[in-house]
């Protein structure tokens, strides 16, 4: 049975996938409809997605899509160790520019529901670290947003010295919370 664990920001969920395992290995069923809709989770994927980071310390992040586009991920690992971050944008909530993290590995077979309204970011903790996400609206140039992800004001414990961190271009010229006007209200 899967388990749906409602984090301190709580619509953020860390997922549990029952593993039923033997000396071949193990099953797990990593995404069921009806389990997440008896756990009060409705969305309709429309996508998958996937990335590789090749080396520690890689950030990808904080991305999120603004509205009409904005998306709702379900992320999981494939492959290595991720420390993985959801940050509130919401305008109105109590948890607004609050964020909380999950360590999430191919080993444990952990995901997290990262839902509309909050940005996106990991930092991988192992080399050849493979990550797969659903998403529930496509991609959209025009809607492609970020938040910088060592925004001081964030604070986020970040797994990684400032100075080792992998970055591209683009997220090294994301904006801070307080210089983007969120379209997200609560």
């Amino acid at each position: 049975m899967t388990t749906f664990t409602r984090l301190a920001i709580p619509d953020v969920i860390l997922i549990q996938p029952a593993r039923f395992g033997d000396e071949r290995g193990y099953f797990c069923e990593t995404y069921a409809k009806r389990a997440f809709d008896e756990a009060g989770i409705d969305l309709v994927f429309v996508q998958d997605n996937e990335s590789l980071s090749r080396q520690v310390g890689v950030v990808r992040g904080l991305h999120f899509q603004t509205p009409a586009f904005s998306q709702a991920k379900l992320v999981r690992v494939l492959r290595g160790a991720i420390f993985d971050v959801a940050v509130d944008l919401r305008k109105g909530s109590p948890s607004f520019g609050r964020w909380v993290a999950a360590t999430l590995t191919a080993a444990n077979g952990e995901q997290l529901l990262v839902p509309h309204g909050f940005a996106h970011g990991f930092c991988t903790l192992e080399a050849e670290t493979l990550v797969a996400y659903k998403v529930d609206a496509p991609y959209s140039r025009p809607n492609d947003a970020g938040i910088l992800w060592s925004d001081p004001d964030l604070a986020i414990d970040w797994p990684v010295a400032a100075a080792d961190v992998v970055l591209s271009d683009k997220d090294r010229a994301l904006p801070r919370l307080r210089d983007f006007d969120t379209p997200f209200v609560l």
